[in-house]
């Protein structure tokens, strides 16, 4: 869907694959970076992959640090569940209640949690797009 310009959550293009915000927003900016092409894991990228994904990974939660009134940022790799490499990037508030802030975001009830929402969420994904065009990590795309 990001390749085809089909995705609502597309933020931008990255030499890595697409960043891209989450289906739920318990946290507002909850993003994602998905590989492109898609691979199992870390492992099956060749070392020079691997540093430019993990590098634009950490700028994404740069970006997310810009935009919003994060504190800091949560960075996690599972694959648990999912077969596909993909890194999510959590902001992290100081507002959080006490029994979430300082446990993995995965403590909080996903199935309540806010969707997406476009109108919502489309100002908080352009100021990542122009902070991450400024960090010269974000690539035109071509259709």
């Amino acid at each position: 869907m990001c390749r085809n310009g089909t995705n609502p959550k597309t933020i931008c293009r990255v030499a890595s694959g697409w960043v891209v915000i989450g289906d739920v927003q318990f946290l507002p900016g909850y993003s994602l970076i998905l590989p492109d092409p898609v691979v199992a894991d870390l492992n099956a990228l060749d070392i020079p992959a691997r540093e430019t994904f993990l590098r634009e990974v950490s700028i994404v939660g740069d970006a997310l640090l810009y935009v919003t009134d994060a504190y800091r940022i949560n960075y996690e790799i599972l694959g648990n569940s999912e077969a596909a490499l993909h890194a999510h990037i959590f902001p992290r508030y100081l507002h959080e209640p006490e029994a979430f802030r300082k446990h993995p975001a995965w403590f909080y009830d996903w199935e309540s949690a806010a969707m997406f929402d476009e109108a919502r969420d489309r100002p908080l994904m352009d100021g990542m797009r122009d902070y991450l065009e400024q960090a010269g990590i974000a690539l035109p795309v071509t259709r």
